[in-house]
């Protein structure tokens, strides 16, 4: 039979639940301006009747309710919209990183203006332009001297302006490792406190908001794939690896000096249940979270507009030189470089020990030259195949080749080699001698300015240009291979130091004497005539002159593809992210308007709760009259 005191246990029931329920919704209320949190709902149940089928039942006309508890409290969140954003995130926080380096990056390029680098080499050609025209006299040569420092300057500040927003990225590159590591150590601490609530039998909504938002930050840094499958074992991966599983957290490591720049790699850290293993470098998926952004920013957008600067640097100084060496100043001396260049090695043959072991193991060469005058317009009349290292464009063995034929004009062939993407261009020089200058190494491990291999399985270069020993096949991992280069030492020039644009200085000995700059060619071993202005001339000619730095014809092709890149990079980060943040502002806007507090729903809860709470409270006073009233009458 029912207990007489049954209905006062329904009321407390009853109470304690709408407490509950008004407890959640000022705890909603409280928390509506939380960043991550999601608001929470009660779910009431009826109690279990007094009454459930057995043989011991009493024989009362259907079940006796007991009132109501609170079933749980769960959160209110959409698990497969989650999955969308974590997954979107990426892409965002992609863009948003880059997009900040990459104006800084436009800034620096000034073309077209008074301070750009074009217009100080423009200044520069006229300059030399002026002397030309007045050979014999002091103030053009003085004017070839203050401009050319005010050219070199510009190229130092430019490689400067490069060098710091390089080391700035690399900077931000260690702060967000650091962040990874961070944020992958609290997710698997709340995975371990979430197993210990829910062994319990509870809800910890608190805790999985928490861990979401953390989640949400993590996946704005680097593209993760959630795996919720096992309820008891949260796990997140990341690079083709698992970076959280339960309360085990990898961490990334930035390597030191893993790189010949001086920056480090970004790293796993070593697994503590597999021992001292190899470090593996995180792989990134490209446009995919702002660390990768980072690291593409730092290793391959910074590096190849440094890459690009020292490549015009370096050939526009050994053009000057080329010409200026062979010319006469007004002393009569000659033979002496416009600009200083600083060489990797100091041996003649390019001889360099690239493993530091203290024994020369490769051959550093940055220019081959020809021995034979070439007519441009002539028909090779020969049959073969050029073997060159490849950039871009390269085969599985990092080698491309380039057929010639024999109704090929010489032009025609060189055209053949620049398009064909080798780490390798080809011009004729201004003696009519066939060109070979390595360019900067679209690899990292290879060193920039280094002709890394040259074969001929015909006799263009080697008969007919005069560049190879006939049957020679040159390969840079071997010591003296420069001996197979036809015209020895005076037929090649070795690699420059690195990045030629920090260091390219004019001769010192130009600055203390202005006389010794070469305006003219002499004649049959004699020094030009005071008057003859030939070589001015000819340097002043290298403006318009097709002069192949990379796969740029002229130096006014390379600053117009310069600013063409750099300002399509800008144009393409702006309207990326401005097409993530749309898509991630209505992902967003979606969960709020289902997670997310509204403050008049919870008002008119509370409201609710309360009346419940009332009403509850008013069935126990009136459940304690009745009692009262029993034990009073019949007591």
């Amino acid at each position: 039979m029912g207990s007489t005191f049954s209905g006062l246990e329904i009321g407390k029931r009853g109470v304690m639940a709408h407490e509950t329920a008004l407890g959640t919704t000022g705890h909603n209320l409280t928390n509506a301006s939380t960043e991550g949190y999601s608001r929470q709902r009660v779910e009431f149940k009826a109690m279990d009747p007094i009454y459930l089928p057995a043989l011991n039942r009493a024989e009362t006309p259907g079940q006796i309710g007991q009132g109501v508890v609170v079933d749980r409290i769960e959160r209110v969140r959409d698990q497969l919209l989650d999955g969308r954003i974590v997954a979107e995130a990426s892409g965002e926080g992609y863009w948003t990183a880059r997009d900040q380096y990459v104006r800084q990056l436009d800034q620096m390029y000034l073309e077209p203006g008074e301070s750009s680098i074009r217009s100080k080499m423009d200044q520069f050609w006229d300059a030399w332009q002026e002397l030309a025209a007045n050979p014999a006299d002091s103030a053009p040569r003085e004017a070839v001297v203050t401009r050319g420092q005010t050219l070199t300057d510009a190229i130092h500040t430019r490689f400067d302006s490069l060098k710091n927003l390089s080391d700035n990225v690399n900077r931000d590159i260690t702060l967000t490792v650091d962040k990874v590591n961070d944020l992958s150590r609290q997710i698997a601490g709340l995975n371990t406190e979430i197993q210990k609530v829910r062994a319990q039998g509870d809800n910890p909504n608190d805790l999985l908001d928490r861990r979401d938002l953390l989640v949400d930050q993590l996946s704005s840094i680097i593209d993760i794939r959630v795996d919720v499958r096992d309820g008891d074992e949260f796990m997140v991966h990341a690079g083709g690896n698992v970076l959280i599983q339960g309360g085990i957290g990898r961490q990334f490591v930035v390597t030191a000096g893993g790189r010949d720049d001086g920056y480090g790699r970004v790293m796993w850290a070593h697994d503590p249940l597999k021992g001292n293993e190899p470090y593996q470098e995180v792989a990134f998926t490209r446009t995919k979270g702002s660390l990768a952004a980072l690291v593409e920013l730092r290793d391959e957008t910074i590096a190849s507009e440094m890459q690009s600067l020292d490549n015009m640097t370096m050939n526009f100084a050994d053009l000057v030189n080329e010409v200026h060496r062979s010319a006469y100043g007004t002393n009569g001396r000659t033979g002496l470089d416009f600009f200083t260049e600083r060489h990797l090695t100091t041996n003649v043959l390019g001889n360099y020990d690239r493993d530091s072991d203290g024994v020369e193991d490769s051959t550093y060469l940055f220019r081959m030259n020809g021995t034979n005058p070439l007519e441009a317009n002539a028909q090779i009349g020969l049959a073969g195949t050029v073997t060159l290292a490849a950039g871009g464009a390269s085969n599985a063995d990092g080698r491309v080749t380039v057929p010639y034929y024999p109704t090929d004009t010489v032009a025609e062939f060189i055209t053949r080699i620049n398009n064909s993407g080798a780490e390798v261009v080809a011009r004729i020089n201004r003696e009519g001698r066939l060109e070979l200058k390595a360019t900067p190494a679209e690899n990292a491990e290879n060193p920039d300015f280094v002709i890394r291999h040259v074969e001929d399985s015909g006799y263009f270069l080697t008969d007919y240009a005069g560049i190879l020993e006939r049957g020679a096949v040159y390969d840079w991992g071997e010591p003296d291979a420069a001996n197979l280069v036809r015209g020895g030492a005076e037929s090649l020039s070795t690699a420059p130091d690195t990045h030629p644009a920090g260091w390219l200085e004019i001769n010192p000995i130009l600055l203390k004497d202005r006389a010794s700059i070469a305006s003219g060619f002499g004649a049959n071993g004699r020094p030009a005539n005071p008057g003859n202005g030939d070589a001015a001339l000819a340097i002043a000619a290298i403006r318009n002159n097709p002069v192949m730095v990379g796969s740029d014809k002229t130096f006014d092709d390379h600053f117009a593809q310069a600013v063409a890149r750099v300002g399509e990079m800008n144009r393409q980060s702006g309207v990326a992210l401005s097409t993530e943040n749309l898509i991630m502002k209505q992902l967003r806007d979606m969960r709020d308007s289902m997670s997310g507090v509204n403050m008049d729903e919870e008002l008119a809860a509370m409201i609710k709760y309360q009346h419940g709470y009332a009403a509850a409270a008013r069935f126990v006073t009136t459940i304690n009259s009745m009692l009262e009233t029993l034990i009073n009458r019949f007591g």
